[in-house]
């Protein structure tokens, strides 16, 4: 029985083909942006107006703060470690448990299952409204999972057909919201819409704006979780160290503007209590705004807007699985990549059959948002107490250093926002404890088969372990 290194996974399957190394800083805004941009805008403002009334706004604004002070969190990690890539390797580096770095892993991976699986509920809902079929709930989750299966075959592609995808799907949804925007802002100027409603808060029986404001922030965060996802993709670009910084910050910038402008169109043409009901809520304004455009059109965009967050978290999904799989930490088979497609076709059967059954099992979008947005408080909980415990470890080139009051406001507000008291609903500490066991169960499994094969001891491999090995 020998102990080997976490990246003898790398080197026990040589003959194994690695990924490449594509994006640039212009292909990781719009990955950035498109990710941020997606189902959380397009599904999620209506059930957040349901919460705080026309402040719809507000909610966003608090969930970018936080996501804002966590990105800085971020930034000091990729530019200190500029060959790591993710939480779980930051979660290492600070604490050197092997199971915790594991379930920080699984829980960014879980993350994008329920995003991609929240994207597909929304699809569907759109895809009925626009082409006025009526679905039933049955026929809304069987096209919810044929639309899952579509966005498999794509990330089987490849991650550069995935990313040339990513373009086009973006521009898009960009275009889908500035309409929203250009709409809003065209009533305001002709005196239409209800221009007060802005500074609203729906009424609660204790007269207190504190609460609703943050059970609606627990929600709108899961649309401000983007930036994780190119962390977990840094190894696919050229120069991470270089452009992150600056395309990170730039990204969460102009997508907290597009909310913003969104949110104050959105809530002027709409009651909040019109707004919060169904799944498809930025329809609604179309329709209100100017019901002479084709309704139809709108709804497409929404679908193609949706169908970019879903490619996007199962493109990082599949990933991280392939790369807890090459260093021994999941089961081997699960980082088998094709060799003619070079990607990683088993940890994408892998994640699909995960997302679909949340898409079957649970279904709602409101708490597979949650449930996300749950998971990822979790982790950068971690990633911002990790910052200061890393301060310790000095290393031979600069990099950029955030305040240090800032991960500790960072830690507290996210270990807040994803505690009980910021009032999540139930359900989603039930799906969250669900993907986190199935991940147990996998590790469990791992650790026997490593047992098997004569590995005793597993040691990551810090720069790889995130992405499975070097990328071509």
């Amino acid at each position: 029985m020998t102990d080997v290194p976490m990246n003898a996974g790398t080197q026990s399957i040589a003959a194994e083909p690695s990924l490449r190394r594509v994006m640039g800083p212009w292909l990781l805004l719009l990955f950035i942006v498109g990710d941020i941009l997606g189902t959380g805008i397009y599904a999620l403002t209506g059930q957040v107006a349901k919460q705080v009334g026309g402040v719809v706004w507000l909610p966003f604004v608090v969930a970018f703060v936080v996501a804002l002070v966590t990105a800085f969190s971020y930034l000091e990690l990729v530019t200190k470690y500029p060959k790591a890539a993710g939480a779980a390797l930051y979660t290492h580096k600070a604490f050197g448990i092997h199971f915790v770095t594991f379930i920080v892993a699984f829980a960014v991976m879980c993350s994008g299952i329920t995003s991609a699986s929240t994207a597909s509920r929304a699809f569907a809902a759109n895809m009925s409204n626009a082409m006025g079929l009526n679905l039933s709930a049955l026929a809304i989750t069987i096209t919810g999972l044929a639309f899952m299966a579509v966005v498999a075959a794509v990330n089987f592609r490849g991650v550069g057909e995935s990313l040339k995808a990513n373009v086009v799907l973006t521009c898009v949804e960009l275009t889908g919201l500035l309409i929203i925007i250009v709409i809003g802002l065209w009533a305001i100027g002709l005196g239409q819409g209800d221009v007060s409603r802005v500074i609203q808060f729906r009424s609660t029986a204790d007269g207190g704006m504190f609460w609703p404001v943050i059970a609606a922030t627990t929600l709108a965060f899961f649309a401000m979780v983007g930036f994780e996802d190119s962390v977990n993709m840094a190894e696919e670009c050229k120069d991470p160290s270089r452009h992150f910084p600056k395309v990170l910050l730039v990204g969460l910038v102009i997508t907290c503007l597009i909310y913003v402008l969104v949110s104050v169109s959105a809530i002027t043409l709409v009651a909040p209590e019109q707004l919060g009901e169904g799944e498809t809520p930025l329809l609604k304004v179309v329709q209100q705004g100017a019901p002479n455009f084709p309704i139809w059109i709108f709804g497409f965009i929404t679908m193609f807007a949706v169908a970019n967050t879903a490619l996007i978290n199962m493109l990082m999904a599949s990933r991280l699985v392939y790369g807890m799989s090459r260093e021994h930490v999941l089961p081997p088979a699960l980082g088998r990549v094709h060799r003619e497609r070079r990607t990683p076709y088993v940890a994408i059967g892998f994640t699909t059959l995960l997302a679909f059954a949340l898409i079957t099992f649970v279904g709602e979008v409101p708490a597979l948002g949650g449930t996300t947005a749950l998971l990822l408080l979790c982790v950068f909980t971690v990633v911002n107490v990790a910052v200061l415990v890393l301060r310790r470890d000095s290393v031979s080139h600069q990099h950029f250093r955030t305040p240090t009051i800032l991960p500790i406001l960072g830690a507290v507000f996210c270990a807040f926002l994803a505690s009980p008291w910021a009032g999540r609903d139930p359900v989603q500490y039930r799906v969250a404890g669900v993907l986190i066991g199935v991940g147990v169960v996998l590790w469990l499994i791992t650790i026997m088969i490593n047992r098997m094969t004569g590995i005793t001891r597993v040691e990551p491999d810090l720069e790889h372990l995130g992405r499975g090995g070097p990328v071509n």
